[in-house]
């Protein structure tokens, strides 16, 4: 016998979330087949087996979070008589326990491009939550996914949905793919995304010492078709360039600074599950094509769900464009070991004096905050100009 123990998922998350059982006690099972999709903080990843063999228990039930290097599931296996009880499963290429041999695909969906932290969207029509084997499985059956009515927690589509839907030679089933309802008056764990929010902010409120500055940047120069994005991710990576000590990371620990040369902007996206924060790789280097271009693919990405671990992780700033829902001004928190994160508001008419007179101009709210132990007034100040004059510019 054999236990495989839940592997580090290369995200470097200490729990995970067991979404979906794909085998139960007694199956039998090849290597690299699917055995079970677990949530972490940022991804619904797809585990295979690691053996080819027969599954003899499971160490935990869906619903169930289990720490990293605890025990998934015991195998019999195939020509493996002599393996001692409770081996943990190890990698045949590294020799490192615990750790997943093959391919791990991931599965995130996210609702709006940039949004605050904690808001309310109702999933997009038609819309349908499944693991990746569950999408293959009913692509392979001739399936609608939107056909097939939901039995899985907070409305997934399981793999025994499709196969119920598939024997009975009905695909017109109407999708039952809904996030769970809000339970009212009874306490409830926070899971996945939600979950490493609040681990997340606590953390930035025992570590950071923040300070937020506010202002307003003209834009009335701009056509009407200019991609706000693309644009305040260009005015982020200039701010970077002007004082590079807002790209940094910081140790409170050892008190060290980190800057770095490569602009890397996380754009903190908002999704029924909680917050998600995808990456735009580089931004200093690539001109307004190439940046809607990457927000394009991420986008893509999240909602055919192969969002990739690798690509909501190592960014050196923060963009958290609330304004699309609501609001002019906040409070952005600054998330270690980054110091800094810039958030847009709604654009709005603003009246504004100019030469002893008064016009019309539209604006862009601007709120940054930064983590002071680090960072000084004057150095976010020149930053914020930075930006200011960049989105100042005409097309």
């Amino acid at each position: 016998m054999k236990t495989f123990m839940l592997p580090d998922l290369g995200e470097g998350l200490p729990e995970a979330e067991i979404v979906t059982w794909h085998v139960k006690k007694g199956d039998k099972i090849n290597v690299d087949e699917p055995l079970l999709s677990v949530e972490t903080a940022k991804a619904v990843v797809e585990v295979p087996s690691p053996f080819t063999g027969t599954v003899l228990k499971l160490h935990a039930a869906e619903g169930s979070i289990v720490e990293t290097g605890k025990p998934l599931a015991d195998f019999q296996i195939e020509g493996d008589s002599e393996a001692s009880p409770g081996e943990a499963a190890e990698d045949k290429n590294s020799g490192d326990s615990g750790t997943v041999v093959g391919n791990m695909p991931t599965s995130d969906e996210v609702v709006v491009e940039t949004a605050v932290a904690g808001g309310k969207r109702k999933r997009a029509k038609g819309r349908v939550k499944a693991a990746p084997a569950t999408r293959a499985l009913a692509k392979k059956m001739g399936l609608d996914l939107a056909s097939v009515p939901a039995s899985g927690k907070f409305g997934q589509v399981t793999a025994d949905d499709v196969r119920q839907v598939s024997q009975r030679g009905s695909a017109t089933a109407r999708a039952t793919a809904r996030s769970a309802p809000l339970v009212l008056g009874k306490p409830e764990s926070l899971r996945g995304p939600r979950r490493a929010m609040a681990q997340s902010m606590a953390l930035a409120r025992d570590q950071v010492a923040p300070c937020t500055i506010f202002d307003d940047a003209d834009i009335h120069g701009w056509l009407r078709k200019t991609d706000v994005t693309a644009r305040v991710l260009r005015a982020i990576a200039t701010g970077c360039s002007v004082e590079p000590g807002l790209n940094a990371f910081y140790d409170g620990e050892s008190m060290s600074r980190e800057i770095h040369e490569r602009v890397d902007i996380a754009m903190a996206v908002d999704t029924p599950d909680g917050l998600l924060v995808p990456v735009v790789r580089d931004v200093a280097g690539k001109d307004a094509a190439q940046l809607r271009a990457d927000i394009n693919r991420i986008k893509k990405a999240t909602h055919d769900r192969t969002v990739a671990p690798a690509d909501m992780r190592d960014y050196t700033i923060t963009l958290s464009n609330f304004g699309m829902m609501a609001g002019r001004y906040a409070t952005p928190v600054v998330v270690p070991p980054t110091v800094a994160i810039l958030g847009t508001g709604g654009i709005r008419q603003d009246v504004v004096a100019v030469m002893g007179g008064v016009e019309v101009y539209r604006r862009i709210p601007l709120s940054l905050t930064f983590d002071h132990r680090c960072v000084t007034g004057g150095e976010a100040c020149r930053f914020m100009a930075a930006v200011i004059a960049d989105l100042g510019q005409e097309e």
